[in-house]
């Protein structure tokens, strides 16, 4: 019987981790299967050593460095001395995870990494890390395929996850009666983010852009979309001086019934490009946050429509930029100036056509089990 060892730190990666052991379990059903993930890996019927409550935690405080260095110890002590897996597979969360595996080769024990650091957009210096301690890389963009192979790694193009996962748009008419909007007005979808900090420092700006926007065009509606990852009661901080709807639950459905986004930036964007709906991005944090990001990008755009498309196809308001007039402007282009709007349309149906359209866990599945021989 061959083992396999998982190792993921947030919610999406649990998902994307539990949808490899689905594909993998659907034609090689004699394998032990370990690891650190959430509900989604242990519904999969994944024994977890450890769940993601101390992993998903954003920040360099002491006590996060305390746990991540804690977990890391004992992990690697269990997979070496106890479990012995014939692979490691690890699944985003780029700093732990490229920690760990220095270990894990010194043991001698092979590793794999699905959805791996985005090294391209910041820490290029990460991929020699890969290099001397990743035996293979399994990359969800068809560009790292290229890039992989000029430093001599070992990889495979699994295409993205998302073409093959996301839901099919949402029925417009159907969903603005269920939410009681008005079918003749636009709709216009806020996204805040899904990290308290997020929250924080944007939340407060795309509201007051959106009220500047609905003076100035009373027959706009707005609706703000609740992270499903987050207390009500975060939300209710922001949102109690707004009338504003609030969606939990359906952030894939409003993507695709919205006539104009306002997104943080994140997988939402390639979603919503996915949906071919209009968009921005607008993203703000901590200072400090911001000047190291400043140090180690390695790529100027931060969303992943622009990044795939190598141009800036979708506006980026970014730190100080951040502001109500620059939101309410770019909102106003892409609702009202066809021109504008037409250009970002045609730009986003090229993003797909770029992305292939493999079923990325099976694919990746398929390399594991072309590996352990199975």
């Amino acid at each position: 019987m061959k083992r396999i060892f998982i190792i993921t730190g947030e919610y999406s990666g649990d998902i994307h981790a539990s949808r490899v052991v689905s594909a993998l379990r659907e034609k090689y059903s004699d394998i032990e299967i370990e690891g650190i993930g959430g509900e989604n890996l242990k519904a999969a019927g994944v024994k977890l050593f450890s769940d993601q409550k101390k992993m998903g935690a954003v920040g360099i405080s002491p006590a996060i460095i305390f746990n991540h260095i804690l977990l890391g110890r004992r992990v690697v002590d269990y997979i070496k001395n106890e479990f012995k897996p014939d692979m490691v597979l690890l699944i985003d969360y780029g700093a732990f995870n490229l920690n760990v595996s220095k270990f894990l080769h010194k043991a001698g024990i092979k590793v794999f990494y699905y959805i791996p650091p985005q090294v391209w957009a910041s820490r290029k210096w990460r991929i020699n890390v890969i290099k001397k301690n990743i035996d293979k890389v399994l990359c969800i963009f068809p560009f790292e395929k290229e890039l992989y192979e000029s430093y001599g790694i070992k990889v495979h193009y699994c295409g993205h996850p998302l073409v093959s996962q996301l839901p099919e748009k949402a029925d417009r008419k159907d969903f603005f009666e269920r939410h009681g909007f008005d079918p003749e007005r636009k709709l216009v979808a806020i996204f805040p983010g899904s990290r308290k900090f997020e929250l924080k420092y944007l939340a407060g700006v795309f509201i007051k852009s959106a009220k500047d926007l609905q003076k100035k065009h009373p027959e706009l509606q707005f609706c703000i979309s609740h992270a499903p990852n987050l207390p009500d009661d975060i939300y209710e901080k922001y949102i109690k001086d707004t009338d504003f709807k609030v969606i939990k639950g359906e952030n894939q459905a409003l993507l695709s019934v919205s006539d104009a986004l306002i997104l943080a930036s994140g997988t939402v964007a390639l979603e919503a490009a996915l949906y071919n709906t209009p968009m921005i991005i607008a993203y703000r944090g901590p200072i400090l946050f911001y000047f190291i990001y400043l140090l180690v990008r390695c790529i100027k755009m931060v969303s992943l429509p622009n990044i795939i498309s190598g141009k800036i196809i979708v506006p980026e308001i970014i730190e100080h930029n951040v502001c109500v007039n620059n939101i309410s402007y770019n909102i106003e282009k892409l609702l009202y100036d066809k021109d504008v709007r037409n250009a970002q349309l045609d730009g986003l149906s090229g993003v797909k056509s770029l992305l292939s359209d493999k079923v990325s866990s099976s694919e990746a599945a398929n390399a594991i089990a072309e590996e352990l021989g199975l």
